[in-house]
């Protein structure tokens, strides 16, 4: 964890946002183990459901994002997290106000 919490601090600048497919899944243990093992989460006390982005963005409740994962969903963490980002990117591409700096 702490050194996720580095990563975060040279990678990210100003308010860090946590979002994620199933967020109130992820977001439990994230926020957990921050608090655990170093305690204080990064994060802060929100996050953002990458789904939920995607609705906003198409103004429609009922589309989905997945077919925007270039990664094979596995429900392995590093692919899930790499085809959230790749996602994620996307939805940049698209027009979502978002800094990654």
């Amino acid at each position: 964890m702490q050194n996720f919490r580095d990563w975060l601090g040279t990678n990210c600048q100003g308010r860090k946002l946590f979002i994620s497919d199933n967020n109130g899944f992820d977001w439990q243990f994230i926020n957990w183990y921050f608090h655990h093992f170093l305690g204080a989460n990064p994060f802060g006390f929100s996050s953002m459901n990458l789904g939920s982005l995607y609705k906003g963005m198409q103004q429609d409740t009922f589309v989905n994002f997945k077919h925007l994962r270039d990664t094979k969903h596995t429900h392995h963490p590093v692919d899930d997290a790499c085809g959230n980002a790749e996602a994620l990117l996307k939805l940049k591409a698209m027009g979502l106000k978002i800094s990654f700096v």
